[in-house]
């Protein structure tokens, strides 16, 4: 069983009620605030205690050599590793000369709520110093949804019963202490003092105190200035100091206050850097940022956030009636999604977004597997801004592809800025599904969009060099089929496999999409070199693909001979040795019937006209009993099936694991940051599971049904121009179009238009067979208790 949430179960906010300091680096995490372009952890205003600071711009990174006892040819001799960078988040308190820190003194309440309409985190304490002084700290701190370099902190003192004596320190700080890391391969490694000071100054002659620091990576050679400003209201006698230093800028605000009396400071923070730009450059960019957010004021930048978030809520927004823990993760899951891409602009989105360290700041394949569908439909720009970004690594993956022995690109299996970071290749070079998943999420974002400069810059160009390379990675053997040897698929305890079905089924997609664009756009793939013979050879692989099949099973194998194995000794495999990868060689598991995550079962989720339903649903009993979810990757996509097939309460099971992944530290990891696609999965286990969507064509298709423990849900989303909002009861589903114009959808395979007037419809009864057994001791959490 997982623990509990700590949060509360509060719809639209989470409230920690009370600080437990075992928890303090989850929590950090969970209250994270971000807009894709500055990434702020929760920590404590005060800076101390803390689990592990971070403050974190998208793509900002230093590089660092990759050790290797044996090295081998093409393997990356770097990697890259996201920083903490200048953090401007700290404001120390001294009351009559005693710091505020939580550890000493008397805390009588400390509250913190992450607001998700609002898109602030509001923290109110009250606190007594060891010497009996007591005050009342109330800080609302924001990351601009609408101004993209800028945070801010709304931070307020009260003197509680008698005059004291406050001083505050308001701090920008660079290369901070952290503390050591665990040696799990999936944490970061820590990197000591990775900036270089070039410049510090600050002022008070004119307008608000003001200090800027500006400092460059030793390896990568990335430049960054971190600026702060401040209005501050308080008593008449109060007095200030504003000082810089290589690594610290400091406002001092000294105040005597009485009894009810405050002391606010609204705290501006400017964040710019650039690996080109000069220190004047970019010094004026936070400058100017600064100003900006000065103008519009603190009630100005909360007004517009309010604004942004209501308008992504508006087309976003999923109800749950029945499970209030769900309702609430669900909405967290959303808000951390768009946090991570909203103002990203052409960088990647992380696998822990800008929410920590884990997995070393990296983006992996999940980004296009489960992240960009929730966006797709949601928040469709970020999703575009998220696949030029893709776009724009296209030369490296050239490279790469070139490095292989391959032709068109290859993508990176983990990176930052485009280049492979993977010192292991059997799951990383070698999981060359990656190239498929981007492919895949190019022609997904172009059906939900029909984005026609999207479709013309970007998407055939991705795709034609996609297949290029699986043209080249796969050979036609003497039967004819198209066969693709010695890769690795989504799951990691299958390495260096033929013919791995994910793999060929996703290749399938991205050969066949690839070709109709280029027939599409002729002039445009002309100009890519694609010939008529090249585009018939894209075809004829696609039509040989080799899909392997246990016909004494009667189950499609997750690779080649994969049925053939013996399975893992589940039995005598104890609780404590998981995840198996930390406790078992990767010889004995790449050999073994043992599934890290779904992997066939993905398959066939993304190519669902691949199988039979009756297929689907062997496949899923058989795999069940092999797979031990040792990646929060995997529950989702189980959801998804589960629900597919009939098994509508362990899809419900499913579902709780992968919405409260994080909100119950289900991995006992989410102190590196949360986790992005396990947060999308609880929006996939919902309205691609319940709701049963699929897309493609032009066309959307919804199977819904609702498991016992779940009374209702009501989803909206954006496709093609248009809102919709689908609301699904036991036994009925009503489908309403609340913008734009009428669309041709499929209930349960038939066929309807959805105009302006509502359409309401039956839902037939659900057919399955026994609930499926999971390894022992790794079934889900049981949602009915």
């Amino acid at each position: 069983m997982i623990k509990q949430s700590a949060y509360g179960t509060e719809p639209w906010r989470l409230v920690e009620n009370r600080l437990d300091l075992d928890l303090l680096a989850q929590s950090e995490s969970i209250f994270a605030l971000s807009n894709g372009h500055i990434g702020l952890r929760g920590n404590l205003d005060e800076g101390d205690p803390h689990g592990l600071p971070g403050s974190y711009l998208n793509s900002f990174y230093e590089v660092r050599p990759l050790p290797y006892a044996e090295a081998g040819y093409g393997f990356p001799d770097d990697g890259q590793n996201v920083i903490n960078v200048t953090n401007g988040k700290i404001i120390r308190l001294l009351v009559d000369d005693e710091p505020f820190d939580i550890r000493y003194g008397t805390l009588h309440s400390h509250e913190r709520v992450l607001d998700m309409k609002a898109g602030t985190l509001t923290r109110t304490v009250e606190w007594s110093s060891p010497a009996g002084a007591r005050v009342k700290v109330t800080s609302v701190r924001l990351v601009s949804l609408t101004q993209r370099a800028i945070a801010a902190v709304n931070y307020t003192v009260e003197a509680v019963g008698a005059k004291l004596r406050l001083v505050l320190q308001s701090e920008i700080v660079a290369n901070e202490e952290l503390p050591q890391r665990s040696k799990d391969p999936r944490v970061a490694a820590v990197m000591e003092n990775p900036l270089v000071s070039e410049e510090h100054q600050c002022t008070n002659d004119t307008g608000p105190a003001r200090a800027i620091l500006v400092h460059k990576t030793r390896a990568s050679g990335l430049r960054i200035a971190a600026a702060m400003s401040h209005v501050i209201t308080g008593p008449e006698k109060m007095a200030t100091r504003i000082e810089s230093y290589p690594d610290l800028g400091r406002l001092t605000i000294a105040a005597e206050v009485g009894a009810g009396e405050k002391v606010q400071l609204v705290k501006f923070i400017g964040y710019g850097w650039s690996s080109q730009r000069s220190k004047p450059a970019v010094v004026d960019q936070v400058s100017a940022a600064l100003a900006a957010a000065h103008l519009t004021g603190w009630d100005g930048l909360l007004a517009e956030q309010r604004a942004y978030l209501d308008a992504f809520w508006e087309g976003a927004d999923v109800e749950v009636e029945g499970d209030t823990e769900i309702q609430q993760a669900v909405r967290f899951g959303l808000f951390h999604i768009l946090q991570a891409g909203a103002r990203a602009e052409h960088r990647p989105i992380a696998a822990k977004g800008l929410t920590g360290t884990g997995y070393d700041g990296h983006t992996f394949w999940d980004t296009e597997t489960f992240v960009l569908p929730v966006l797709m439909y949601t928040h469709p720009s970020a999703a575009a801004d998220a696949l030029r970004w893709r776009h724009l690594t296209l030369n490296e993956a050239r490279r790469h592809a070139a490095q292989l022995g391959l032709d068109g690109a290859a993508f990176a299996w983990r990176t930052i800025h485009g280049e492979e970071c993977s010192g292991y290749w059997p799951a990383g070079t070698a999981a060359f599904h990656i190239n498929a998943d981007i492919a895949d999420a190019v022609a997904r974002y172009l059906d939900a969009t029909e984005d026609a400069e999207f479709e013309r810059e970007v998407a055939l160009e991705l795709l034609v060099e996609t297949a290029r390379l699986w043209r080249s990675l796969g050979q036609h053997n003497a039967a004819g089929n198209f066969r693709i040897e010695g890769v690795t698929g989504p799951d990691e305890y299958s390495a260096v496999k033929d013919n791995n079905i994910y793999t060929n089924l996703m290749a399938q997609r991205n050969l066949a999409c690839a070709a109709d664009l280029a027939v599409k756009l002729p002039d445009e793939a002309g100009r890519l070199g694609v010939t008529t013979e090249e585009v018939a050879s894209w075809r004829d692989a696609a039509a040989a693909m080799y899909i392997p099949f246990d016909d004494r099973l009667g189950v499609h194998q997750q690779h080649e001979g994969f049925t053939d194995y013996a399975r893992w000794d589940f039995k005598n495999t104890g609780q404590d040795h998981y995840p198996l990868l930390l406790h078992f060689p990767y010889f004995q598991l790449y050999r073994k019937q043992v599934v890290k995550q779904a992997d066939l079962v993905l398959a066939m989720y993304m190519r669902p006209d691949a199988f039979t339903p009756e297929q689907k649903a062997r496949n899923f009993a058989y795999y069940e009993p092999l797979t031990v979810r040792d990646s929060s990757l995997s529950a989702c996509t189980q959801g998804v099936m589960a629900a597919e097939v009939g098994q509508l309460d362990l899809a419900h099971d499913y579902l709780a694991e992968a919405a409260l992944m994080d909100l119950r530290d289900v991995e006992h990891n989410t102190s590196d940051g949360v986790h992005m696609a396990s947060l999308a999965g609880s929006w996939m286990a919902l309205v691609a599971g319940f709701g049963g969507m699929r897309a493609g064509a032009g066309l959307l298709a919804f199977s819904p049904r609702l498991p016992g423990g779940i009374a209702r849900i009501c989803f909206r989303l954006r496709y093609r121009g248009r809102k919709l909002r689908i609301t699904i009861g036991p036994d009925q589903a009503l489908y309403e179009l609340l913008d734009g114009k009428a669309l041709e959808i499929i209930h349960h395979g038939k066929e309807f238009k959805l105009t302006k007037k509502s359409v309401e419809l039956d839902i037939p009864p659900a057919t399955a067979g026994p609930r499926p057994e999971q390894p022992p001791g790794r079934m889900p959490y049981n949602r009915s208790s």
